[in-house]
């Protein structure tokens, strides 16, 4: 018997943006063919493989898909905009968008055990997505940003394979997986011919529970905007000065304690900023790249200065092992 998630001999590796084309034009007919006049729901996240299955299936099937973008509160700076500006505004998607951020972190509240904190996060997206689902008509079929890796590893037991968080039982649809044969270089290749920005094609990776798990202990809402803020000027200054693109995975934390420091000739106590920034090729492993100190002076002032609370900023030089890539 044929096995349905093995990868066809016939697909031959996606690297130029013309194998790309040919991919999308056959997946596009396979999916008109699949759907035909019926509704499909895709949760996007924002993330490569939810964006590109949503800009691909635009293309083949128009207002016929129903995105549903749900703000946790737990995204980096401006990413759910960038969702809402570029499917809603530039590609025309059916786009509903939940604003769940209260709702999140209250949920969140007092709650500082990694683990529970990541039960809670996905939880309740099921059930925010869930009620989003029930208010809609006439779907018969739920798009996945399934990639092959996903497959492979739920073979053999490395992490269980639940793209959109273990949906219930009870929402039963037809599945429609147009990217699940593919590897993650294969599906930027893809998002690039589908005419996607390159922050979306090459966005980092980022943990399912995003920044829930980089406010270390219990989320607090001036801890979360401190995560926010670093990050996003981390990532700026390293877009600035060339390293974007050569080290795999870099963002800033902030624990849940404070120091005693000084500003404007005063004692304060704030929290500090940790910055983490690794190479790696398969997670598994990782290296501290080396990182110029001029520019890691430069970040530590602009954060400083422009990021309220903080009075201290360390840069994390361990690999992995022993410590993992994440702080939780």
């Amino acid at each position: 018997m044929e096995d349905n998630n093995v990868r066809p001999a016939s697909l031959e590796r996606i690297e130029t943006i013309e194998a790309a084309n040919a991919f999308i034009e056959e997946q596009v007919a396979s999916v008109r063919e699949q759907v035909k006049d019926g509704r499909v729901l895709l949760a996007l996240s924002g993330g490569v493989d939810s964006s590109v299955v949503a800009a691909l299936l635009i293309k083949a099937i128009g207002q016929n898909l129903v995105c549903v973008h749900v703000n946790h509160g737990l995204l980096r700076k401006g990413e759910s905009e960038q969702v809402v500006r570029v499917f809603k505004h530039e590609m025309n998607a059916n786009l509903i968008y939940v604003d769940a951020v209260d709702r999140f972190l209250g949920k969140l509240e007092g709650v500082s055990e990694p683990e529970k904190k990541r039960h809670i996060i996905g939880e309740e997206f099921i059930r925010v997505f869930d009620e989003e689902a029930r208010k809609l008509e006439g779907i018969s079929f739920l798009a996945q940003g399934t990639i092959y890796p996903d497959i492979l590893e739920s073979k053999d037991g490395v992490k269980a394979h639940h793209n959109v968080g273990g949906l219930p039982e009870d929402l039963k649809f037809e599945l429609v997986e147009p990217v699940k044969f593919l590897y993650k270089d294969e599906v930027r290749v893809v998002g690039k011919a589908l005419g996607l920005p390159d922050s979306m094609v090459y966005r980092q990776p980022f943990p399912g529970p995003g920044l829930g798990v980089r406010c270390l202990g219990a989320i607090t809402r001036d801890r979360l905007e401190c995560v926010r803020e670093s990050d996003a000027i981390l990532r700026e200054e390293f877009a600035a000065n060339g390293l974007e693109g050569k080290v795999w995975q870099y963002f800033t934390a902030v624990p849940d304690f404070k120091s005693v420091g000084v500003k404007d000739g005063k004692r304060c106590f704030e929290y500090p900023v940790i910055i983490r920034a690794v190479n790696t090729k398969d997670a598994m492993t990782a290296v501290v790249p080396e990182i110029p100190f001029s520019l890691l002076t430069h970040i530590t002032d602009r954060i400083l200065k422009e990021v309220k609370g903080v009075n201290r900023v360390v840069f994390d030089l361990s690999p992995k092992p022993c410590a993992t890539i994440e702080w939780e």
